[in-house]
């Protein structure tokens, strides 16, 4: 019970503490960052093995304040420069620039399918392409060659809407409900009306003429349709 205790709280404790460092993925993080979890994980684990785990504990609060505090302080410019890399050029104007390229390590005919993962087969189309502090690349087009905006035909766009989930895995979420100001007895009736149940339904859907659009857990059979073809069903 012992081992188990311990685990436990430190599965805990290492959970908290990186909720209190914030969201950021992995492809996001800088060297800096990597540090930190590294650093971070190394002493949270030392607990399973050894009995100071309070001593554990402490060294890893200190090591997030620390963080958090460098973090704050990278918010001015000349602590930011030394924390973290500045982005390398690697196309100027449809030119490589091959300092760029050797400066990151990356031979060409990766930089080439990094670039058409991107969408992008010829490199005279990119005014500039960078790779970032976080190792991602970002490409910006020439302005002849992107894609076209309705503001370049002055059309006049509505405003996208976000369906709001009511009803995920078969379990309502009450939240929504109470933001939309809606009853959980509409909400019954409406799938009553459908004729399913809560929890037959995988997503259920506010939209925005407010009806409840409903996709559960069974396939419909589209009679032959070529469109719902599935490659390798034994027909």
């Amino acid at each position: 019970m012992e081992i188990i205790f311990r685990a436990f709280i430190v599965f805990t404790a290492g959970y908290l503490l990186l909720r209190i460092t914030g969201k950021k993925a992995v492809s996001q993080m800088h060297s800096f960052d990597l540090l930190y979890i590294f650093v971070l994980t190394n002493i949270i684990s030392m607990p399973v093995e050894d009995d100071h785990i309070g001593k554990a504990l402490t060294y890893a609060v200190i090591i997030v304040v620390f963080y958090k505090v460098l973090i704050r302080l990278s918010l001015h410019n000349k602590l930011r420069w030394i924390l973290y890399e500045r982005p390398t050029v690697l196309i100027r104007n449809g030119d490589i620039d091959r300092k760029g390229l050797k400066k990151v390590r990356m031979p060409m005919n990766e930089f080439l399918s990094h670039l058409r993962v991107k969408g992008f087969t010829d490199t005279q189309y990119i005014a500039m392409a960078t790779m970032e502090e976080t190792g991602s690349i970002s490409v910006i087009p020439k302005s002849e060659y992107r894609p076209v905006q309705p503001n370049d035909l002055n059309l006049r766009i509505r405003k996208e809407y976000v369906p709001i989930p009511l009803i995920m895995d078969g379990q309502i979420i009450y939240h929504n409900l109470k933001y939309l100001q809606l009853k959980q007895s509409w909400l019954i009736n409406e799938v009553g009306k459908a004729g399913e149940n809560v929890e037959n339904i995988m997503l259920a859907t506010y939209s925005e003429n407010g009806e409840l659009f409903i996709d559960n857990n069974e396939l419909q059979n589209h009679k032959n349709d070529p469109y719902y073809y599935e490659p390798g069903t034994d027909n």
